[in-house]
């Protein structure tokens, strides 16, 4: 960096310092700091006071509250809410293993497309506690449902599938440990990923803006198949619709918890590296500034009323499972404490801190290892 870019850095940050103050401010302020934010970011971040927030807003009957929240929420999704396309699903690919039985399933999560999907049975009569399955993002688009259920029916995608499960899960598949424990396990692509791309990294910003342009959200679609998906799920014969557990890792936590909110179809939800305070997370250096991955979990304008913790507590005082890890850099301790305080107050004042369980892994990164799997399943064990 050179000494003007230096004195021009220090003029930015002068004057969004004015702003705060109250002071005026030079039109030639004006102006992008790093991130890229703009130089009055500062400004911004301030006025996010979140006063739709359990605690904070003036509507004081909890469950008034939640249907309020959640309204707000599905209103900045941009797309349809009563979308009642039949489901339609077509059963192929059937296969036993060991304990559970593997099939495809494709059906309409909308009106606009058919997807195909993983579903997993155990053996026995049921019906069976199930799992909405989500993936992540990973910036890996040749694979989606396949990070977390073992591709019996597609050989080209089992060594990528490989690798990624012993990157971040210990070699697992997730969907098929779960399958073995007894649970009815469905796990579907979002739009970009397996079946349903494979987009680039680079497409995803044009994709997401081409949304927009169509009167549409690419965040607000995931949203919405989502919740059909544990729709579907709850309507399945070989399900007890009463013990529904949304699951995921990364991008998938946020999914599950999101899915939560949103629909009561979720019983209870296990969201392993995705929960922060939105203002803490928007620092410089941190990946949300990029664009790109963090369109599949915008929804603009909602931050003028919900923080990301105030939305998943939509789903109090049903069991909630948020894990961390304490070296993961994508969220910051300060955003992941401020996210957790929250959720605390919003259980603790429904009585039912006990359904809420919340934890830092200091040792461990952004990974959902084979330790933090066994701890999940138990717990789901317990709370379904």
């Amino acid at each position: 960096m050179n000494a003007g870019e230096v004195g021009r850095r220090a003029f930015v940050v002068g004057a969004g310092a004015a702003m705060l103050a109250g002071g005026a401010v030079s039109p030639a302020a004006a102006g992008v700091v790093a991130g890229p934010l703009p130089d009055f970011h500062p400004v911004l971040k301030a006025e996010l006071d979140f006063p739709l927030a359990w605690g904070t807003s003036p509507v004081r009957d909890f469950r008034a509250w939640r249907r309020t929240a959640r309204a707000t929420v599905e209103e900045h999704l941009l797309v349809d809410r009563e979308d009642r396309t039949p489901y339609a699903p077509e059963f192929t690919d059937r296969s036993p293993s060991d304990g559970y039985t593997r099939e495809l399933v494709t059906l309409s999560l909308t009106r606009h497309e058919r997807v195909r999907a993983a579903l997993l049975t155990p053996h026995g009569r049921g019906p069976f506690p199930a799992v909405l399955l989500l993936h992540d993002h990973g910036a890996k688009f040749d694979i989606g449902k396949e990070k977390l259920v073992l591709p019996w029916y597609d050989d080209a995608r089992l060594a990528s599938a490989q690798t990624w499960a012993d990157k971040y899960f210990s070699g697992r598949f997730v969907g098929d440990e779960l399958a073995r424990r007894g649970y009815v396990v469905l796990c579907a692509d979002a739009l970009g990923w397996g079946d349903r791309g494979p987009i680039t990294y680079e497409q995803q910003q044009a994709l997401a803006s081409n949304f927009y342009n169509l009167g549409s959200s690419l965040a607000g679609l995931m949203a919405r198949e989502d919740a059909r998906a544990a729709g579907f799920l709850a309507g399945l014969k070989r399900v007890d619709a009463r013990r529904i557990a949304a699951v995921g890792f990364s991008m998938g936590a946020y999914r599950a918890w999101q899915t939560a909110a949103l629909t009561d179809a979720v019983t209870a939800t296990a969201a392993v590296c995705w929960m922060t305070g939105l203002k803490e997370m928007m620092v410089p250096g941190n990946n949300t500034l990029r664009g790109q991955s963090s369109y599949y979990m915008l929804h603009p304008g909602l931050p003028r009323f919900l923080d990301f913790p105030d939305v998943a507590s939509i789903a109090a005082p049903r069991p909630m499972l948020f894990f961390n890890g304490g070296l993961d850099p994508l969220f910051p301790a300060d955003g992941v404490q401020v996210a957790y305080d929250k959720l605390r107050a919003v259980w603790h004042s429904r009585h039912a801190e006990e359904r809420l369980h919340l934890k830092t892994w200091p040792d461990l990164g952004h990974v959902f290892v084979d330790r933090m799997q066994d701890e999940v399943f138990g717990w789901l064990d317990a709370v379904l």
